[in-house]
């Protein structure tokens, strides 16, 4: 149910349960959470109807789950026929795969108790999202190689929502409208109501309308979307990157929770980012929705700057490790400009977002014809080309495994799925850095409740998506944004629903 504006002064004169701020995918599954714990609940979205759903709607509905294989997943994907599940090799991911990439990508700075509980409640989630009317599918096309008519399943990432990020977030939507939950658009909250330590409600609107409540759940992202903020905690480069998903994501709920006496949590200086179509628009693109403008791809070619120079090894690990911190590298880089160059030996690994009408790239039929379509050093990049193609190493080249074939003697090197850039036709994508969302956020409980500086609760206040603090630094295990999002969305609206539901019966 939509709240027109001329309804917001009746829509405030209700005492709610649960205030839930934000409208993506965290947000959603809180309000949901509260709504079945028996909660009357309302959402505040800073975003219009039409630009709803947060940086959920731009994603590749790709989430991350701990799982016994193929025969534990198929209750999630119930169209997969017995013939296609018949021709896939798919490995288990236990919950201690699942912890130990969020300690590896963070360099052991997440908060292992976060990541725990994080996958230890991955696939149960997953389950109660099915529940709400999401719909999951195997992710063939990006996270699977096919061999000799197998699907070889690799990186720990294999399940999305039909549709992706859309499909996600329109299928909670409607769950949102079944359960009779009002969502008031097109207004920010802007602060936050207190009696003494107890949080009692929200603050919307250039108007001041005030929401008076038992609980409030923010979940309205980090700051990616303001730049004094990105200037201020990640450096001065950071404020006029491309932001890949919605522009309402300015760090208002982050500034309510510090003001409340929450306490900082996380990384504040880093943030998920990542290599963008050089063609990219300021923000996500509402009408299109997904993720089309995103280059990931890199690991089956090189990437060099506009000095004609590698500056990252490509093939460290697989994408779902790297990709989120690629984005700061090509930020690095002269003019903030980098190509990924490819051949035609692996034209058929590139992810269909190269080949879309929005994809900005350059295609030649000798590298010094593609260099000369190209803003960068040309002898340098040439000369580039050649010391990698001498330094590649005679291995058996697989795709799906880290397969170890790498250079000898370069620097930096390239780990893994190195080939020789020598059969054309040659291909060029330039790519410049799109921030997707930022790692600082707030201390919370183990039922989400908002921290202050001596660790005990803020009465009242909790916190889920982009907000929690302490889970991201310095990478990000491909799919555990939507992940993080969806278990503690969903444990801080049963949380907050206990709440309200005690401060009823004081």
């Amino acid at each position: 149910m939509i709240v027109p504006k001329s309804d917001l002064k009746s829509a405030a004169q209700k005492r709610w349960d649960v205030v839930v701020v934000g409208a993506g995918n965290a947000a959603l599954c809180a309000a949901l959470s509260a709504r079945e714990s028996g909660a009357d609940v309302v959402m505040i979205e800073a975003a219009k109807p039409d630009q709803r759903g947060g940086n959920s709607r731009f994603t590749d509905g790709a989430i991350r789950l701990a799982h016994g294989g193929l025969p534990d997943l198929r209750s999630l994907i119930p169209n997969l026929t017995d013939e296609e599940a018949a021709r896939i090799d798919l490995e288990p991911y236990p919950i201690e795969a699942f912890v130990n990439d969020m300690m590896r990508m963070s360099g052991g700075r997440t908060k292992e108790n976060l990541a725990i509980r994080l996958a230890e409640q991955s696939t149960d989630t997953v389950r109660w999202m099915l529940s709400q009317g999401v719909e999951f599918e195997l992710i063939f096309d990006n996270q699977a190689v096919r061999e000799e008519g197998r699907y070889q399943f690799w990186g720990g990432l294999v399940l999305r929502s039909v549709g992706r990020g859309v499909g996600l977030t329109d299928r909670l939507f409607a769950r949102a409208k079944h359960l009779d939950i009002p969502i008031v658009y097109g207004n920010a909250a802007v602060g936050l109501l207190r009696e003494g330590p107890t949080i009692t409600g929200v603050i919307v609107g250039p108007s001041q309308i005030q929401f008076d409540c038992g609980a409030v759940v923010l979940a309205c992202g980090g700051f990616e979307a303001n730049p004094e903020l990105r200037s201020m905690h990640l450096g001065s480069k950071w404020k006029n990157v491309i932001v890949r998903g919605t522009p309402y994501n300015t760090g208002g709920g982050l500034t309510m929770a510090l003001e409340a006496g929450a306490v900082q949590s996380g990384d504040w200086t880093g943030c998920h980012s990542v290599a963008m179509d050089q063609g990219a628009p300021e923000f996500g693109d509402f009408a299109i929705g997904g993720d089309i403008f995103k280059k990931h791809s890199y690991p089956y070619g090189i990437v060099v700057n506009q000095n004609g120079q590698r500056f990252v090894d490509e093939g460290a690990d697989f994408r779902n490790y790297t990709y989120a911190r690629y984005g700061r590298a090509l930020l690095e880089q002269p003019g903030g400009i980098a190509y990924q160059i490819f051949d035609q030996q692996v034209e058929s690994l590139l992810r269909s977002e190269y080949f879309g009408k929005n994809s900005t790239g350059y295609e030649s039929p000798s590298l010094q014809a593609l260099a000369n379509q190209l803003d960068i050093d040309q002898k340098a990049f040439l000369r580039t080309v050649t010391h990698y193609n001498q330094a590649v190493q005679n291995k058996a080249y697989v795709p799906h495994v880290l397969d170890g074939k790498g250079t000898k003697g370069l620097s930096p090197p390239k780990s893994n799925w190195a080939l020789r850039i020598e059969q054309p036709p040659f291909r060029a994508f330039p790519v410049r850095c799109g921030i997707t969302f930022t790692y600082g956020g707030v201390d919370v409980g183990e039922g989400g409740e908002v921290l202050d500086d001596g660790g005990a609760p803020i009465p009242g206040l909790f916190a889920a998506g982009e907000m929690v603090g302490g889970l991201f630094f310095n990478g990000y295990p491909g799919g555990s944004g939507l992940a993080s999002g969806a278990v503690f969305g969903r444990i801080s609206g049963l949380h907050a629903a206990n709440k309200a539901s005690q401060n009823r019966n004081v």
